[in-house]
């Protein structure tokens, strides 16, 4: 899942370096960015953040106890009521698109031409609500029969259709960022499409009823509201941001969602594959009553976590510029939007071992079906993302970093929210450090300090924006492989070992 999720983060750039050269960072972008935010926002609020943590579990107890004929009649049921929820929740957007873009960006409302652009394309990317959400569930289900490859490949597919809509479509529009929206509307019918077929080659493919008496139904639609802030509350953060962002200088949206992109590809390979691998097999645990398992599943999931996201945070922060650089700045990507764009990068970074945490640790909740702990933590962490945005914007005003402390804000409250669930599942006792813990993470810290040592050297050069591109990528990849290979070595010398990192039963 993690290969295939690199090819899709990948081809992510790819499509982020596109649109930077094509688009720059304009009120346009930042209208586009916005209509794009609200409906991928809804996707990972009511599919991957709330319905798979609702869902897999349910799904997996019926499976489990019932069998494979009492699953299919559940995942039809669901779909059908899931299918006509989202209808409706999509008719209301498009509708609703002048009052959606007046709360998520009141700073457009004082530029008319902006505000109007912003309205006109929500009511094309919303579209993409309703056929993502399906494609969300349409995965949750594959991922619980233990196929992960469909899934995870998936959305190289809306990479695929904005950069043909860029480069092919946009040419040809009077209004060129509106073939972009129409991009994504495409997107998400492919994207959907592309799942059916593993479905029926399992038998998982019944036809959609509409049911909410269901008890099944009932169950995972209780679980859902909870499950809102729970799972999804760094999106939320995020959004709170974006709403802040678009009432300061003009490119802010832009800045913070080139920066947010890089901070999304170790999140997505890893954060978000071990979070949707381990949910699965928690919840088998859970149906058979195996607390060792359980624990053991969790642990395996926080020992990934250490060896992957503190080497990463150290990397997103000390070559925040060289990436930037390096992957953006060309054509109407100036070198001032690298710079700035670097500053909340670094940010953002600093809260990425927060990001990847909750990831991992709200499926220890979700698996027990208890979704109101992690939805109390969420709240605590969107009212400090909140609070501090405000006080961090006003306070990095004056140096041109206003940008960059909104940033900060949702990094501090990411980590706050892990922290409180990881705090949570020790006192509990569901978790429990298994042996050897201790000499892991002595080992880990061991090899960031070698790793960060030798970062010292190209975030310390001034001469990213004079260099050529080809030079910028050689010398970037240099660092980049040096680094990477100074951590691996560092780790087995320390006597870090393969048996280390698996997980004794299998995931």
């Amino acid at each position: 899942m993690g290969g295939l999720t690199l090819i899709s983060r990948m081809l992510g750039f790819v499509r982020d370096m596109v649109i930077a050269g094509f688009f720059g960072a304009n009120a346009g972008t930042d209208a586009f960015f916005v209509a794009f935010k609200i409906p991928n926002f809804l996707r990972r609020l009511f599919a991957e953040g709330t319905f798979a943590q609702a869902f897999v579990p349910v799904l997996a107890s019926c499976r489990e106890n019932q069998g494979h004929a009492a699953a299919r009649d559940f995942i039809a049921r669901v779909s059908g009521s899931f299918a006509l929820i989202l209808m409706l929740l999509t008719g209301i957007g498009m509708l609703a698109a002048p009052l959606l873009i007046w709360l998520f960006a009141p700073g457009f409302h004082d530029h008319p031409e902006q505000y109007g652009l912003s309205v006109d394309l929500l009511r094309i990317t919303f579209p993409y609500l309703f056929f993502i959400c399906l494609t969300a569930l349409a995965g949750a289900i594959l991922n619980t029969w233990q196929h992960f490859a469909v899934p995870a490949f998936t959305p190289v597919l809306l990479n695929l259709c904005m950069i043909t809509a860029t480069v092919w479509l946009a040419p040809t529009f009077d209004e060129p960022i509106q073939a972009l929206a129409l991009g994504v509307f495409a997107a998400g019918v492919v994207q959907l499409a592309f799942q059916l077929p593993a479905l029926h080659r399992l038998g998982l493919l019944p036809r959609p009823r509409i049911d909410f008496r269901n008890a099944g139904v009932r169950r995972v639609l209780q679980l859902m509201a909870p499950a809102i802030f729970g799972a999804s509350v760094s999106q939320l953060n995020l959004l709170i941001n974006t709403l802040i962002a678009s009432l300061l200088a003009s490119g802010s949206i832009s800045w913070l969602y080139y920066s947010d992109r890089l901070v999304e590809f170790p999140l997505g390979i890893f954060g978000v594959g071990l979070g949707t691998v381990i949910l699965p097999h928690l919840s088998r645990s859970q149906a058979r009553r195996d607390p060792g398992d359980f624990s053991r599943s969790l642990d395996w999931g926080l020992r990934w976590l250490l060896m992957i996201g503190l080497p990463s945070t150290l990397g997103l922060i000390l070559l925040a510029e060289p990436l930037m650089y390096t992957l953006f700045q060309y054509d109407q990507f100036t070198p001032e939007d690298a710079r700035m764009a670097a500053r909340s990068l670094m940010a953002y970074g600093l809260g990425l071992m927060g990001f990847l945490g909750v990831k991992i640790l709200v499926p220890g909740f979700s698996a027990r079906e208890d979704l109101m702990t992690p939805a109390r933590f969420g709240v605590y962490a969107v009212v400090v993302n909140l609070v501090l945005s405000l006080l961090l914007a006003i306070a990095f005003a004056p140096a041109g970093w206003a940008h960059a402390g909104l940033a900060l804000a949702a990094s501090l409250a990411s980590l706050v929210n892990a922290g409180l669930l990881l705090t949570k599942l020790a006192k509990l006792k569901v978790y429990r450090p298994q042996a050897g813990f201790g000499g892991f993470l002595s080992r880990v810290l061991l090899a960031n300090i070698a790793m960060g040592v030798l970062l010292l050297f190209p975030a310390g050069q001034s001469s990213w924006a004079n260099l050529a591109a080809s030079a910028r990528v050689l010398n970037l990849a240099l660092w980049i492989g040096l680094s990477i290979a100074a951590y691996v070595l560092t780790l087995v010398l320390a006597g870090l070992r393969p048996r280390h990192l698996l997980l004794p039963h299998g995931v």
